[in-house]
């Protein structure tokens, strides 16, 4: 029989900074040996901490997973990333949106991580979900309130905001992002990315801009 995983004592505080250090050695481990490859007992090793240290902060090695992505993600987009400005023009506001998740789907962790999930997995597995839920999912809703935001202002008339965030994802992956998944060369930097990030945003605005019917 496994014995379940311990966790702290009620009522004790735990360590913000400890918290911290366990998360960036699961997020270098996960990065380097993948899900399976990855112990509680070698992040515990990596993050100078004890293995009921990790328990306490994150139940399981799911849990641990599922922040870990979450915090990547907070590593790779500004904080500020999806507050409505009603100040500027709405086309260099979704540039400035387009550049940053560009640069995040299609940086080395973001593609690492898709190849963990591209890996033959148990039918009952529940990982793929819980990287859905942990970082596409979040971003996407996250992008989707900035659009509802932008059309009660009058900035935009997006009938479906979430099939819209959507939209912009697939748009904005295009080519490049299928290319870097399939390990293709495909460096997209300089004018080429910029002509990229614009032309999706200019396809978007054609669709959802202001005075479209």
């Amino acid at each position: 029989m496994v014995a379940a995983p311990r966790t702290a004592s009620p009522g004790r505080p735990k360590d913000p900074e400890k918290r911290a250090a366990v998360l960036e050695a699961a997020k270098a481990l996960f990065l380097a040996r993948g899900y399976d490859g990855t112990s509680m007992d070698a992040v515990a090793q990596a993050a100078g901490v004890s293995k009921l240290t990790v328990y306490s902060h994150f139940q399981d090695k799911d849990t641990l997973f599922v922040e870990a992505v979450k915090a990547k993600c907070e590593d790779l987009l500004p904080a500020d990333l999806f507050e409505a400005r009603f100040a500027g023009p709405m086309r260099q506001q979704l540039v400035r949106i387009g550049r940053a998740l560009f640069g995040l789907i299609t940086s080395g962790e973001a593609i690492a991580v898709h190849r963990i999930m591209a890996r033959q997995l148990p039918d009952d597995s529940q990982l793929p979900h819980l990287f859905w839920e942990a970082g596409p999912k979040r971003i996407q809703e996250a992008f989707a309130a900035f659009l509802r935001a932008e059309v009660e202002a009058g900035e935009l008339q997006v009938p479906d905001c979430t099939l819209a965030a959507s939209q912009f994802f697939a748009l904005l992956k295009g080519e490049h992002h299928a290319r870097l998944l399939c390990s293709c060369p495909a460096a997209l930097a300089g004018p080429d990315l910029e002509r990229h990030v614009e032309a999706t945003v200019d396809m978007f605005l054609r669709a959802y801009g202001p005075g479209r019917r």
